[in-house]
Order: C-alpha cells, then structure tokens, then sequence
C-alpha cells in the first residue's frame, strides 16, 4: 500500500512539475512579448481595440462594407470580421511561430531532462490567452452597437478545445520539422498568408459560389470560424455536426503531430 501510494504521489508531483513549468513559460512568452514598453502587457488590450475601430473605419466608413444578413451600418461589418480574425490570428500567430520553437532554444535540447513539448505547449497557450484579450474587446464593442452579448457566447469553450488540440498538433510536427528543414518558416509565412482569403474571414460562406463552397468547407480553419461567428454574432448554438467533426480531426492532428515530434527529437541534438 505503501508502495503504491509512493508511486501516485510520484506520478503526480511529475504532472505538477511540469504543469508547473509551462504555466511560467506561458506567463514568461506573455510578458516578454511586452518587455520594456510602457504599458507592458496592457498592450494585448489595447492592440485589438486599435484593430477593431481600423477595421470599423475601413471597411465601414471607407469601403462601405456590408455583412450580408447581418446589419445594415458601418459598424456590423466589423463585428462579424473580428471573430474571424481572432480565430485565424490564433492558428496563424503559432503555425508561424512553430518552426524556430526548437531551433530558437538549443539549450533545452540538450538538457536530459526537460521537456521538449512544452514549448509548442507554451505558445499555443500563450496565444490563447491574446485570443481571449480580443474576445473581451469584441464584447465590448458588441455592448456599446448592439446591446448585451448573447450567451451563447460560452459555446466558445467547447470550440476553443479542438482548435487548440489542432494548433498543438501543427505546432508539434512543424517544430520538429523546423529542425531539419529551415526553409518551413519561409513557406508557413507564404502558406498563412494566402490561408487568409482562402478562409471566411472577410467574406460569409453564403456569399461563396456553390461551386467553391465545398473546397473552402475543407479548409480546417472554416469550421472554428464559422462555429465562433454563429455563437457571438447571432446568438446561435454551433453546428454539431460540425464541432463533433472538429474534435475527431483535431485529435488525430494532435495524436499524429505529438508523434512525429517524440519519434524526431532524437535527432535534434545532432542537428544542432
């Protein structure tokens, strides 16, 4: 009995140690990014309602931009762009931080010890917590155009779940991958930067000729988008179907990133 109470407390100060770890490296990523500004990290408050009102000016005011369905003013446009953006700047903001992950830390690779995949761990929660900041910005501006936000906002939390399970799995196969080829950060910049107009991000998938609409159905970021705009733009509940396809995906993304990266990190050190 002893000895099996041994090893539970074991197992456990294992997972708290490590827990441990990526919460100071999550904390570490937020902060650094803000070192030696003056607002510090208010900046991840203040960058997305600076992007919100130029957005609202540009495509409301300038372009005169119209979300079909939704609104008729210079300001609904906005708000049915910024989930959208928050959805594609998350997956977007770790796939191309991904590839110099290891590459940019070649003294973890050579300690025994540490654990390699808390570093795509790290920016993939680091990122959420940025995603969240614009989540509460967008709120706001919802409160002061539209009125209170619809609770079905909290249906973000199950969609959230597997479009960090797929960022961690992309991040894990492009970090190892990053290693060996150091041209992927040169391609992943390319490849997000087209992703952008190839997502419904600045159009409704309604507004896509039916021939072209099951090609963009395939793109990975079209489900998280479209599943966060129906919960905070229209107070409607996520396409089940949808979300239970983005979890089984998402899994096997995770199951075989994690993979590939645990079967390649043998090599890094001699890489390196």
């Amino acid at each position: 009995m002893i000895k099996l109470f041994n090893m539970v407390l074991g197992e456990y100060s294992k997972y708290a140690s490590l827990a441990s770890l990526v919460l100071t490296m999550v904390k570490r990523d937020v902060v650094g990014r803000y070192k030696g500004s003056f607002l510090g990290v208010l900046w991840s408050l203040f960058n997305p309602l600076l992007m919100l009102c130029v957005y609202t000016f540009a495509f409301g005011f300038i372009f005169k931009s119209r979300w079909s369905g939704y609104g008729n003013d210079p300001f609904s446009f906005a708000l049915a762009l910024f989930p959208a953006l928050l959805v594609f700047n998350y997956v977007s903001d770790c796939v191309n931080r991904a590839p110099t992950l290891i590459t940019g830390n070649p003294a973890y690779v050579k300690k025994v010890v540490f654990p390699l995949a808390a570093l795509p761990v790290s920016i993939c929660l680091s990122g959420l917590f940025h995603f969240f900041v614009g989540i509460l910005v967008w709120m706001l501006a919802f409160f002061v155009i539209e009125g209170w936000p619809h609770l079905t906002i909290f249906w973000l939390v199950p969609i959230v779940m597997p479009m960090l399970a797929f960022a961690f799995g992309v991040s894990c196969f492009l970090a190892s991958l990053g290693v060996y080829f150091r041209d992927v950060q040169q391609i992943t910049g390319v490849v997000t930067s087209a992703l952008i107009f190839l997502s419904p991000v600045f159009y409704a998938m309604e507004s896509i000729p039916e021939r072209f609409r099951g090609l963009v159905a395939l793109n990975p970021l079209t489900g998280f988008i479209e599943m966060s705009r129906s919960v905070m733009l229209y107070g409607q509940h996520p396409a089940w179907g949808v979300l239970l396809i983005s979890f089984v995906v998402s899994a096997v993304v995770m199951f075989l990133g994690f993979s590939w990266f645990r079967f390649s990190r043998k090599g890094f050190a001699d890489v390196l």
